[in-house]
Formats: structure tokens, sequence, C-alpha cells
């Protein structure tokens, strides 16, 4: 399947972390704010990729058997599942929105390039 021509506004893990790489920032929406709950706090955040003049692709799940090839958007139920996704990028930094309507925006710096350690 060719994903420029039939999903435009979406991406893979894969894509997303090439784009991200190639300059395109990475931006975290907080859907549902943060809550703690025993040691850690939860929320729903999604994330997209945006380009400089304002491209933006939404992260998404592969497509699988189980999920009969839906495309579905790429939920974060932690904060812990959100940074340890941007560790794995290659971030050396983490911020993340704890209010529904927040957005954050992170760019590897020249020194994070070359991906994850």
């Amino acid at each position: 399947m060719n994903w420029d021509i039939e999903a435009p506004n979406v991406v893979t893990e894969a894509r997303f972390r090439e784009l991200v790489e190639s300059g395109y920032s990475a931006e975290i929406l907080c859907q549902e704010s943060a809550r703690k709950k025993g040691p850690s706090y939860y929320g729903v955040w999604i994330m997209r990729v945006v380009s400089d003049d304002g491209v933006e692709k939404l992260l998404v799940t592969a497509r699988t058997r189980t999920t009969y090839n839906d495309i579905k958007i790429r939920e974060f139920k932690t904060i812990t599942g959100v940074v340890s996704f941007l560790i794995g990028i290659g971030f050396s930094h983490a911020d993340v929105p704890l209010e529904e309507g927040q957005r954050t925006t992170h760019k590897l710096a020249a020194a994070d390039k070359g991906g994850s350690k």
C-alpha cells in the first residue's frame, strides 16, 4: 500500500521516526487531562508529526489481522508511555502536556539525531 496516496494524513511508527529524523517536529496533544493513580499518571495523548510548512500526519497503529486492517490513531494512556516513545525516537527530553487541549512540540537537536541509544 502506498500510504502517501491512500492515507496522506497518517503515518505508522516507522515513518513517524523517519520524518522526525528528517526535520519534522513531533507534537504531543493531550486528549484527556492527566490524573494520578497510584505512582503513575494516566490520561490520553496522541502524537503527530508536523513539517516546517505545516503538513501534519497523525501517528496510527500498524495494521494487523486482529484489527481487520483498520487504521486507528495511536493513543498513549500513561505519561511513561509517552516518554518511552520519545526516548525511543532519540529525544533527550520530554515535555508532556497535562491538561486536555494542550500540546507541546519537540524537534530533534543535531546532537540527538541518529536514533535511539
